[in-house]
Formats: structure tokens, C-alpha cells, sequence
């Protein structure tokens, strides 16, 4: 897009600009954004479209490392070596300097960290994948240049941080943690403040009532999209905006600043697509579609626990229950949800809320700490505290101590068949993919419950496993590429495909998904109990992991998945 062609932008930006700062100088706002937005007019960058063949692998920039390189460069070995070209897509989680939270602390938004590696090294891993960076703008470190300026009492930062204020009302703010909501810092003339931390007192929260962080947060975004990111994450979006007598989360300010930021990564790098993290119940997530002018995609977070809570019961009822209600849900065009299992956060329960009732939630979390999981909470407003999430790698919360290799590798396959059927784009978190289990040890040594699920990994050790074919690491990452293999091959399996979840016994969790360009249908069902089961269907086709021909009544064996093709 040319400098001129982007000043067309003008009526939008001052349009929206008008909603978020009603009675400032919209027009000079527009034009600071303007004069940023033109800074990163670059030459046309090639960005895929989303289709069958679009998987994500999540990952930590040092998730792997070897004897020799950075870490980035070990991930890059194995990415050519064992990913390439099933999986089309990496998410780098913050790579950046940080202080705390394994990244989501950031200390500086433009920097690599030197202990990952160096920009040179994204841009080398960005020639053979597409890459999602993370916008952590929420917050940032309080070791930051932004926040250590203010207590000094720099003006230019005067304004980026939110300072306890007696006369405001914070009875009704959303708490996704029991820490404080304000947190004591010194600054340098010696006056103490209390500063807005929502998520820990080393994660600072930004003021976007300030059109200054704004247009830092637009630079910041667009240097991303210049330095390699086909996809941005945006986490713990919805707490961005902050109103005195509000719950702070989902404002409509905060939607404004997302369809700001759509409207500019449209322009000026078409084809960037903006994923938002909203660990929320499903109606306030899929809110950040808003009409086609916000999120490409949306995390959907009611899945992982759901899928989880099928298999433990044994019943699918209430996984089938929810996705029958997204079979006929109108999404924008273009848009879709990122499904995911597991994550380096834990299994958010929030978005179970209206799913399960409390006997259900009590059943994950007792489970959870059977298998030696943790659970973190949060604060209600009525002082109470509740189950936020589960610490827990999903390996060991679908497995029982028990189980044979076997059994782990075909529970693990029958949940990851789940994610890989649903409409929607796939993505799994490298621990996952790779057949690990909790790492207590990690949790023990840093007293930090998501750790369980965080572990490092050495590239000597992790090749050596993936290439013993009866290793745990081997089987499991054998079982969960050969379902990507086979749904790359398969337009039904893309998100424009039609889904359709099949009312089937209890024991059993099926779609059908339709591709209408292309004609083709795929009957997906996984059996989530321990015992056979037999299964009628009325349909011709043919598995496509044994290639049996499928005609009425099959059995599937526990934890088995068949994916039938259908024929005329």
C-alpha cells in the first residue's frame, strides 16, 4: 500500500478515534497514527490463506536447544527435520527480554532475547514456516524502559500506568487471579503508588486511555507483521480498557482498539491475521470477531476441557452438547477458531461456565490433583474464590497411572482426532506433539503450578526418543502426524467446510464435515470409553486409516477413531 493510499484510511481512524477519545483532538491523534502507519510501507509479503493444510505447532523459542547454536536455530533443525511439511505454522511464545511469567513479562517489545537467539534467527525460521509472534500489550515488565521512566518521574510517561484512584469504583472488576489488583511501587521523589496489576505485581498493566500507549501498541504491531509474524496473538485482550463501576474486561473500547489495529494491519500487510487469546465463556469470545472487522480467529477455549471431561466420564454428552450448538453459529466471513488442546497457560475452566454445572468442574479438579496436577484460582466479586485453571500436562490428565504406552497413544490420538475434525484451524502445543508427561520436578524447583507443562528440551535427547519406535515421544508423535498427514489431504477438513455433530450414543463423539466446492464429506467418530463399542451408521465409505470399506454397522475398539470418506 502506498504513503498516499493509506491517508484514505483518515475518516475510519478519526472515526474510531472519536470513540475512544471523545472530547481530545481526534483529527491529531489520527494523523500521529497516519504518520506511524506509513513508516511501514514495505513491498507486497506473501501471507497463506487458511485451509485444510493449515496447522499450528506452539511452542517457546528455548523449548529446544542443542550443544551448538541458539535455541532458536535447535527449534529451526528440528522444524525442518520433523515438522516440515505437515505442519505449516509456528507460534513463537514472547521471545522478547523478560523479566518473569516465561515471557509474558516483557521488558523490551522490540528486542529478541540474547539467550533465544537474535532477529536474524526469526527471519531464517520464517523462510521454511509461517510465524505467530505474541503481542503481549496488556502489560509489560515493571523492569521495563516504560515503567522504570516513570518512577524516575520521566513526563513522557506520566500517563502510561494506572494509579489507584480513592474516588473510583473497583468492586465490580474482573479478577482472573487472587493476587492484588493494585500493587506498591516507590518512585524516585519517594511517593509510593499503587499501580494497576492484573495478573502479578511484575506485570504492569498499560493505560490505553492514553492515545500515547496507543500508538505505541500500533508500531509495535506493525514492526511485527515487518519482522516476520503472519499471525498475531493477541493475550489477555480483553482486559486492555479500564473504566471506573465496570467488570475492566470486554469493554467496547477494547474492540474499537482491535478494529483499529485490523484496519491498519489490513492495509498495510493484507493478509496478517490477528488471533485473540480470551480465556472466557464462549459468547464473550467469539465477541472479538466482532462483524468481520476484528479477529480472523478466536481461541476456543470451552474445547480443551470439554475434551478432557468426555474422556474421563467416558460420555461425550456434554462435548456433543456444545458443539451442536456451533453447527449452525453464523461467523464472519473469513473467520474462524483456533482449537487447541493444550497450551503453556493451564485448562481454562471460565469457559465451562453454563457447560458443566459444579459437580462437573469438582470432578476436573479432583481429578486433576489425583494425577498430581495443580489448580490455580481466582477472586470473585463477592469475595468468594473459584478454579481458574488446571496445571496439568493433557497427557497425564487423560492418562491413569496405569496405563501401557499404548493406551496413553490412543487416548492421546482419540483427543487430538477431536481437535483436528472440528472447524476451525488446529494447533498443538509442542509438548503434546511430542508425548510428554508433568514435569514435577520443574513445578517443585520454581513453586510455579504452569511449569508442569513447560519443560525444556534437549535436540540430542528429543531426536534420539523420536527415532526409537517404541518410545512414548515416538509413538504419540508418530499417531498425531500421520491425523495431520491424512486431514491436509482432505478439503472437507477446511475451516469453510460445513460441520454437522452427529446425535450418537453417549460412548461416542462424531461430525460430519462437508466441503462444497469440492463435494467431499468425512464422517469423523471417536469411541471415548474404555470398552468396544458398536456403532451404526448409515453411510458407504472408507476409513482413511485402514482404508476398510465402512457399510453400516462397524465396532470401534476403546479410544478408537475412524474417519470415514464418504462414497456415492
Amino acid at each position: 500500500m502506498t504513503p498516499t493510499s493509506i491517508t484514505a484510511l483518515r475518516p475510519q481512524i478519526v472515526s474510531l478515534i472519536e470513540a475512544l477519545y471523545p472530547g481530545q483532538e481526534s483529527p491529531r491523534i489520527a494523523e500521529a497514527i497516519l504518520s506511524c502507519a506509513q513508516k511501514w510501507h514495505t513491498e507486497a509479503r506473501h501471507f497463506s490463506p487458511l485451509d485444510e493444510k493449515t496447522v499450528y505447532f506452539i511452542t517457546y523459542g528455548d523449548a529446544i536447544s542443542a550443544a551448538t547454536g541458539t535455541p532458536l536455530q535447535a527449534l529451526h533443525t528440528f522444524a525442518r527435520r520433523f515438522l516440515a511439511p505437515t505442519v505449516s505454522d509456528i507460534h513463537l511464545l514472547p521471545m522478547f527480554p523478560y523479566s518473569s511469567d516465561d515471557g509474558f513479562s516483557v521488558i523490551d517489545y522490540y528486542g529478541v532475547d540474547p539467550a533465544l537467539g537474535s532477529w536474524s534467527d526469526i527471519q531464517a525460521l520464517s523462510g521454511d514456516f509461517s510465524l505467530m509472534f505474541d503481542c503481549v500489550i496488556n502489560h509489560i515488565s515493571q523492569h521495563s524502559e516504560w515503567f522504570t521512566e516513570y518512577l524516575k518521574g520521566n513526563p513522557d510517561y506520566q500517563h502510561f500506568f494506572i494509579e489507584a484512584d480513592k474516588n473510583a469504583n473497583y468492586q465490580n472488576v474482573v479478577r482472573p487471579r487472587t493476587s492484588p489488583l493494585f500493587s506498591a511501587f516507590t518512585r524516585r521523589d519517594g511517593k509510593c503508588v499503587q499501580i494497576w496489576t492484573t495478573f502479578s505485581d511484575d506485570q504492569i498493566d498499560l493505560n490505553f486511555n492514553e492515545p500515547d500507549v496507543l500508538l505505541e501498541s500500533i508500531n509495535i504491531l506493525l514492526y511485527y507483521a515487518a519482522h516476520g509474524a503472519t499471525s498475531i496473538r493477541l493475550d489477555a485482550i480483553g482486559f486492555i480498557w479500564k473504566a471506573s463501576g465496570t467488570t475492566c474486561i470486554h469493554l467496547p473500547q477494547a474492540h474499537q482498539i482491535i478494529r483499529l489495529w485490523r484496519l491498519l494491519l489490513d492495509a498495510i500487510f493484507p493478509g496478517c491475521r490477528i488471533i485473540t487469546e480470551t480465556n472466557v465463556p464462549h459468547q464473550e469470545n467469539i465477541a472479538y470477531f466482532g462483524q468481520g472487522d476484528e479477529a480472523q480467529m478466536v481461541y476456543q477455549f470451552p474445547l480443551p476441557p470439554l475434551t478432557l471431561h468426555a474422556f474421563l466420564r467416558g460420555n461425550a454428552r456434554w462435548l456433543r452438547q456444545w458443539s451442536t450448538s456451533l453447527d449452525n453459529e453464523l461467523l464472519p466471513p473469513g473467520a474462524t477458531f483456533f482449537n487447541f488442546l493444550a497450551s503453556h497457560d493451564g485448562i481454562g475452566l471460565r469457559p465451562t461456565e453454563n457447560l458443566l454445572d459444579n459437580a462437573e468442574r469438582d470432578f476436573l479438579v479432583s481429578e486433576t490433583l489425583r494425577k498430581k496436577g495443580r489448580v490455580s484460582w481466582k477472586n470473585n466479586s463477592d469475595g468468594s474464590t473459584s478454579p481458574y485453571e488446571l496445571n496439568i500436562n493433557y497427557l497425564s490428565a487423560l492418562s491413569e497411572p496405569g496405563d501401557s504406552n499404548a493406551i496413553k497413544v490412543a487416548k492421546t490420538t482419540a483427543a487430538h482426532a477431536i481437535l483436528m475434525a472440528l472447524k476451525g484451524v488446529p494447533a498443538i502445543y509442542y509438548h503434546s506433539l511430542l508425548g510428554s508427561e508433568n514435569d514435577l520436578a520443574g513445578v517443585e524447583q520454581s513453586g510455579i503450578n504452569r511449569r508442569i507443562n513447560r519443560e525444556k528440551l534437549t535436540l540430542e535427547a528429543l531426536e534420539s526418543d523420536l527415532l526409537a519406535p517404541h518410545h512414548l515421544r515416538c509413538m504419540i508423535f508418530s499417531a498425531l502426524k500421520q491425523l495431520l498427514v491424512i486431514r491436509k489431504a482432505h478439503p472437507a477438513f477446511s475451516p469453510a467446510a460445513t460441520q454437522t455433530t452427529l446425535a450418537l450414543a453417549d460412548a461416542f463423539f462424531g461430525v460430519r464435515r462437508h466441503d462444497v466446492v469440492s463435494g467431499e464429506t468425512i464422517t469423523c467418530v471417536v469411541n471415548v470409553t474404555g470398552e468396544a463399542q458398536p456403532l451404526a451408521l448409515d453411510i458407504n465409505g472408507e476409513c482413511l486409516f485402514t482404508g476398510e470399506k465402512i457399510q453400516g454397522a462397524i465396532t470401534l475398539q476403546p479410544w478408537q477413531v475412524c474417519w470415514i470418506n464418504h462414497t456415492a
